[in-house]
């Protein structure tokens, strides 16, 4: 696998015997042959490096198929309540849900085995091309639409202690974003899309690896510096953004 691994794209060739019907069906249903085991290549590939999957919504158009009224997170949030105890690294229960649910999105928790430093795009795109540049090591990174960016790290989440857990909320919900404005620090109790995801609206937006899950987790103390500097550059030059609005539900 390499850089660019998850970029969800693309369609196949449909055998020339399938009936006018079948293939309505199968473009209704949404993914082709080809890109189901694309998509199921790429969960276990995260799973395999470690990453917790469990099954999330998925867009129907610009709604959500939870068919809440009004939802808030179209296409972004768990399906289950108990996502973070349903979470696994296990194959044949990925395999079983990327079959069993071939429209789901998958979401991986964060704060177990991983954390995740979630940037604005422009920002972030910067921030990679630093770091690259003065040979950091960088682990998996998506981009997530046209809006966010996805670095993945080792977490500072599991001390020995449990008294010492960093809850997600403090790293969400600052009293200021100042500091570190647009930035999100994704750890225990929180998750976020992991690729291939789809996300509401018209054309092709989704949520796609920069860099696959083959890279290993830096600590995220060696990115942090660089992603705030440009996270604040980014805010200076858009100042008519509201920095402070929330990437990602803590719960659902």
């Amino acid at each position: 696998m390499g850089d660019g691994i998850g970029r969800y794209r693309g369609t196949a060739n449909r055998p020339s015997r399938e009936s006018r019907l079948t293939q309505w069906l199968r473009r209704r249903s949404g993914n082709t042959d080809a890109e189901d085991s694309q998509r199921e290549d790429l969960l276990l590939a995260a799973a395999a490096v470690g990453l917790p999957l469990a099954p999330a919504a998925h867009p129907v158009g610009y709604r959500c198929s939870c068919e809440r009224i009004g939802c808030p997170t179209p296409a972004t949030h768990p399906i289950s309540f108990a996502w973070q105890t349903q979470s696994t690294t296990d194959k044949a229960q990925v395999q079983r849900w990327a079959q069993g649910q071939p429209e789901a999105n998958f979401i991986t928790a964060t704060g177990m085995v991983h954390d995740v430093l979630d940037v604005p795009l422009e920002a972030g795109r910067d921030a990679l091309a630093r770091l690259l540049e003065r040979g950091i090591d960088v682990g998996p990174a998506a981009e997530v639409g046209t809006d966010r960016m996805l670095f993945f790290t080792a977490t500072r989440g599991t001390p020995e202690d449990e008294d010492e857990w960093w809850p997600c909320a403090l790293d969400c919900h600052p009293e200021t974003m100042d500091e570190h404005p647009g930035l999100r620090w994704h750890c225990r109790g929180s998750y976020v899309l992991v690729p291939p995801a789809r996300l509401p609206g018209d054309g092709d937006l989704g949520v796609s690896w920069v860099r696959g899950p083959e890279h290993p987790l830096p600590d995220p103390l060696t990115l942090l510096e660089t992603l705030t500097d440009a996270c604040a550059k980014y805010a200076g030059e858009n100042e008519d953004l509201d920095h402070h609005a929330t990437a990602w539900p803590l719960g659902r």
